[in-house]
């Protein structure tokens, strides 16, 4: 494992240097010393090489930092699923973080049960299991944990149920300021008008919403406007996600226009992290996120005077 994990850095450090011009600093912009948004890196974007075995969890802090100059991680539950009460394993975590001066923000937590599914037994199941995975994040210093606000039933009837599962879940994280946030992730969740309507219902201060750029899809062939949803989304965002799959010559991201949704979530006062989270397969996972990166620190550029001046 070991060796693998050193062969892993050694390869990426050399790759960071080559055609995409390795990686520049985002502790600011060239407009100011004071950015008008951070960037983190989520796990996801990697998924592919931790399937591999080539890295583990343990390793994402240090890649992070040391391979895309990145000082904040977004874990994903399921690279670590059984490691959530695991004493020594978060404490090994913590330790390489602290020792690469990365801040863990947040958990996306998946497979641990329906928090809007329609037999209370079953829904006040899933909300005991998430539990677990906002005392991991307070382990490591997350501000919040990623949910999904899926079930069945019809639009209304779930909306009632997700509210109240994300309140529970938000009382008990109180203790340790944790906020329980929904990212649009399917099904009624990609409606950014039916999300912000459950946020509404909820009306916790640790409930909120993680915006995605690219998760509008409805089902049936159907999507949702992407920058309408996150419009809807960001009164109630708690971190943003800058989901990317493919880049044209100039560097410009094919389905999303980044200048135009980074207005969107500036305006509305936003000026937290916001996750690169690449997942295409027009480039390799390195490059990616290269690349998602080298988008998001133009646009931090350019708009930022603008929005300073609001």
């Amino acid at each position: 494992m070991q060796m693998n994990r050193r062969h892993f850095l050694v390869a990426t450090s050399g790759l960071a240097m080559g055609t995409l011009g390795g990686c520049t600093s985002t502790t600011a912009s060239s407009a100011s010393s004071t950015p008008t948004f951070s960037i983190s890196l989520a796990e996801w974007s990697l998924h592919r090489t931790l399937g591999s075995g080539k890295m583990t969890n343990l390793d994402f802090p240090v890649v992070a930092r040391r391979t895309y100059g990145i000082d904040a991680v977004e874990y994903v539950n399921s690279f670590f699923k059984d490691k959530a009460r695991d004493a020594g394993y978060l404490k090994e975590l913590s330790g390489r973080c602290a020792g690469e001066g990365v801040t863990s923000v947040l958990i996306m937590v998946d497979g641990e049960g329906e928090l809007g599914a329609s037999d209370d037994a079953r829904r006040l199941a899933a909300v005991k299991n998430h539990e677990k995975w906002i005392d991991c994040a307070a382990t490591l210093g997350c501000t919040s944990i990623r949910v999904n606000a899926g079930g069945d039933g019809g639009p209304e009837e779930l909306a009632a149920r997700a509210a109240d599962s994300l309140v529970r879940l938000a009382d008990y994280g109180a203790s340790v300021r944790m906020n329980v946030i929904v990212e649009n992730h399917g099904g009624w969740s990609s409606n950014g008008a039916w999300l912000a309507g459950v946020m509404r219902r909820a009306n916790h201060p640790r409930v909120g919403t993680l915006p995605d750029f690219g998760n509008f899809n409805l089902g049936g062939g159907r999507t949702y406007d992407r920058y309408v949803g996150v419009a809807e989304m960001m009164p109630f965002a708690k971190a943003v996600s800058a989901k990317s799959h493919a880049f044209d010559a100039s560097g410009a991201e094919t389905g999303t226009d980044y200048f135009k949704m980074m207005d969107i979530v500036l305006a509305a006062g936003y000026r937290g992290r916001v996750g690169i989270e690449y997942e295409g397969d027009a480039h390799s996972e390195h490059d990616g996120i290269l690349l998602t990166k080298a988008l998001l620190e133009r646009v931090r550029s350019e708009i930022a005077s603008k929005h300073r001046a609001e």
